[in-house]
């Protein structure tokens, strides 16, 4: 079963579980909170997130009086600009300035894939379905080992020595939700966190994960210092 979605196009990927704070300014997207905040009060205000490839722009909807920004491309399929898997976000509260702007508390749910983009309204809408993701083989032990790499991770990030940071976060037990977190949490490109939230079950994303942060932890071993001590300090936002 397939559903339209409002689409947020954003520079970065939302995972599921994750919160999602956003200031909005462009009218394109103050049209789409006032939409959603326009519905009745039980259906839930939910709209799509999807990366924006490098190197790409989304192309324009029919709202023409607005000034040029870096959604105005020239293409005319968003398909092409758009990474094709993405995640629901549903607001948690929108406070709306007397300017039109809005603070938006949002947090990612369910993945879904992009079927088709529809440009014809002020925003974009896509045709979507969901996608349903699965433990896959051997993910209880695969994330065991993500969680102990994430820490020698986050220790060589921050520069600190290991008796330092060593009771600084609990991480989740739950295979999927430890996933998430971690591929939220860690210092990747945009491309690389693409790869994480689109893999076929949970044991992949973890055993992409293991591979990643062994990489890392390899390079910043290398490195003296880093300017990213506070990247490890910040909280992490489950829903």
């Amino acid at each position: 079963m397939t559903e339209r979605l409002p689409l947020f196009p954003l520079g970065s990927v939302l995972f599921p579980g994750l919160v999602l704070p956003l200031h909005v300014f462009e009218e394109r997207y103050r049209r789409l909170v006032a939409d959603l905040e326009a519905q009745p009060e039980e259906q839930p205000r939910r709209f799509g997130v999807a990366a924006i490839r490098d190197g790409q722009e989304v192309a324009p909807t029919r709202v023409s009086e607005q000034p040029a920004g870096p959604m105005d491309g020239l293409g005319p399929d968003p398909m092409a600009a758009l990474y094709t898997v993405g995640c629901v976000a549903e607001i948690a509260s929108a406070q709306a300035h007397p300017d039109g702007r809005y603070e938006l508390i949002a947090t990612g749910t369910t993945r879904f894939r992009l079927l088709s983009v529809d440009t014809s309204g002020p925003y974009l809408v896509g045709e979507t379905e969901p996608l349903p993701e699965q433990p896959g083989t051997g993910s209880g032990a695969l994330a065991a080992g993500v969680a102990q790499a994430f820490r020698l991770y986050q220790k060589r990030l921050a520069g600190a020595h290991e008796s330092t940071i060593a009771a600084e976060q609990e991480l989740p037990d739950d295979p999927q939700v430890l996933s998430y977190l971690v591929a939220a949490a860690s210092t990747l490109d945009t491309a690389d966190k693409q790869r994480l939230l689109a893999a076929a079950d949970t044991a992949e994303r973890l055993g992409a994960e293991l591979a990643l942060l062994r990489r890392e932890a390899a390079v910043l071993s290398k490195l003296p210092s880093l300017p990213a001590r506070g990247l490890t300090r910040a909280a992490i936002n489950l829903n």
